[in-house]
């Protein structure tokens, strides 16, 4: 075990983050949110990390919640290439940790993802993640430190849509608006796109929970304090993984950016329907 072990204490991120509300917050709304979150049961994941990191840590945690994945046409990337995985973001956690796993085993841990910056303080996997401010600047440190890596030779991997699905009208879960980033990366820096689907769903409780935020005009994201609990719901499960075939750098017109995006976005939700046999 680590000398220093990561460990989630809802009551001290409180009294350090919000100093000036903690003494006025009643207790039992940091106990609910501690068992919101599932804290003891997040710490036990920690726990049984260990001194595990990278694709190890992520391997770790998919083990102790029993879940599998079920890939299909991975082995149709070569292993030898500069990829940009660009995949859907139907979870809040397992989708990315089960990514890790499969591409970080396929290219011998050499891989990079792209994530919010708060994620950093997820310690284990801190040596795979590359960090994007979502809700400010980015500071030129970080700006350099992403061109180093897309000019390096680790596989990237990336959420376009940065947060996780939801539910549209007629039923549909899909990504939010994809951002354009990867497609000028990928030209920029002479990477081939490999899309992803990731076959998975979170409880209806989560997509009604998110549209009555929305219909309430509330722009925090309160359906994300849910999303711990969404994972453990699927705690045993086997996900579906659908990889499609590389997509050259030189067929992306970069004086169609946006266009370019949405016609990679539709290649990935079209494998969503792919057979096995037809990868």
């Amino acid at each position: 075990m680590p000398t220093t072990q990561l460990h989630i204490d809802v009551d001290q991120i409180v009294r350090t983050k919000a100093p000036k509300y903690y003494r006025w917050l009643p207790k039992w709304i940091v106990r609910w949110l501690a068992r919101t979150i599932h804290q003891d049961e997040l710490n036990a994941i920690l726990e049984y990390m260990g001194d595990k990191t990278g694709v190890e840590a992520a391997q770790a945690a998919l083990e102790y919640l029993g879940v599998s994945t079920q890939c299909e046409g991975l082995e149709r990337v070569p292993v030898d290439g500069r990829y940009i995985y660009v995949s859907n973001h139907p979870l809040g956690g397992l989708d990315g940790m089960a990514l890790i796993q499969l591409l970080g085993q396929r290219h011998q841990g050499d891989i990079r993802f792209l994530v919010n910056d708060l994620l950093m303080a997820v310690k284990p996997l801190a040596s795979i993640f590359l960090p994007v401010n979502k809700y400010g600047r980015q500071s030129r440190q970080a700006v350099a430190d992403i061109e180093q890596e897309y000019r390096g030779d680790n596989q990237m991997i990336t959420f376009p849509a940065g947060l996780c699905s939801r539910q549209f009208k007629g039923g549909d879960i899909a990504d939010l608006p994809w951002r354009k980033f990867f497609v000028k990366a990928a030209i920029d820096y002479r990477r081939d796109i490999v899309p992803v689907y990731f076959d998975a769903r979170n409880s209806r409780f989560f997509y009604r929970l998110a549209k009555w935020r929305e219909r309430l005009g509330l722009k925090f994201n309160v359906e994300m304090i849910y999303l711990p609990n969404e994972m453990f719901k699927l705690r045993g499960s086997t996900l579906r993984v659908v990889v499609g075939k590389p997509l050259p750098w030189q067929s992306l017109d970069g004086s169609h950016v946006a266009a370019e995006v949405d016609r990679v976005r539709n290649i990935v939700y079209q494998l969503s329907k792919t057979d096995k046999s037809s990868i």
